[in-house]
């Protein structure tokens, strides 16, 4: 099992094991002890799972006051999966991380808290399942459009599928000064 750091401080991709034979596979998707030594220290409390059609794009999704780290693996398909930093004083602020994930690579992804999540859909169809730190508070989420310029982030598509509130997310300029800011945020 490979934890792999990300230039941004506290995002970090997993490449787990993966036993292959005849029969199929066998792959542990998460071991406290063992992602605890690879620099993820996060008690998860919710798991969810999702299904989105091709081009879809659902994001980016973060929390004001009770952010929530999520640790995201593909069960069925691919998708386009991004992090940004949205700590208010992180001298990463507005940086992102993206990476490839599908049911085939088996790749995980670990999104600390303070970080806004989305994915595209790259698949016919794909399915996330994603363990989450803490609670889900629909007053306390937020949306940031997904195309904002100050991320620059190179989505793989240019007309996704959204929803109505991610279709009129605001801009991280609309919402900056009611970001979550760390006691700390010296990422």
């Amino acid at each position: 099992m490979y934890f792999l750091t990300t230039d941004i401080k506290g995002p970090i991709i997993i490449e787990p094991d993966v036993h292959r034979d005849a029969r199929g596979f066998f792959v542990e998707s998460y071991h406290a002890d063992k992602y605890r030594k690879g620099g993820i220290d996060a008690v998860f409390v919710q798991d969810n799972q999702s299904k989105s059609v091709k081009n879809t794009l659902r994001g980016l999704h973060g929390q004001f006051q009770h952010p929530q780290g999520k640790l995201i693996r593909v069960i069925e398909g691919e998708i386009f999966d991004v992090a940004v930093d949205v700590r208010r004083g992180s001298p990463t602020f507005s940086r992102h991380v993206s990476v490839r994930l599908s049911a085939d690579n088996f790749r995980q992804f670990f999104v600390p808290p303070g970080f806004a999540h989305g994915f595209c859909v790259l698949s016919g169809v794909a399915q996330i399942e994603y363990k989450c730190t803490d609670f889900y508070r629909p007053d306390d989420e937020f949306s940031i459009a997904w195309n904002e310029p100050e991320f620059g982030i190179p989505w793989p598509l240019s007309n996704p599928l959204l929803s109505d509130r991610d279709r009129s997310a605001p801009s991280l300029t609309e919402l900056a000064h009611r970001l979550w800011e760390p006691e700390h945020a010296t990422a």
